[in-house]
């Protein structure tokens, strides 16, 4: 059974912690630029893929995509 890898998305602009049950319970938290950081356990790459596709649905601009170390966790 494959492990859960943990994800950190950016996207432009701010969102508010409400928004986390939208995006499957990540954590939602807007950084010092104004940006917003979407980060979490996700089961497998299907479900990366649907979170891409809500960022996408709402109309949201994605910065970037990157996996995180278990270091990176307590972040």
């Amino acid at each position: 059974m494959r492990q859960p890898v943990r994800y950190r998305l950016r996207v432009r602009g701010q969102l508010g912690p409400q928004w986390s049950c939208w995006f499957e319970g990540l954590d939602v938290e807007t950084v010092p630029d104004g940006d917003t950081t979407l980060s979490g356990s996700l089961p497998d790459q299907a479900a990366l893929h649907g979170l891409l596709a809500r960022v996408r649905d709402i109309g949201l601009t994605l910065i970037s995509v990157e996996t995180l170390d278990q270091e990176e966790v307590a972040e």
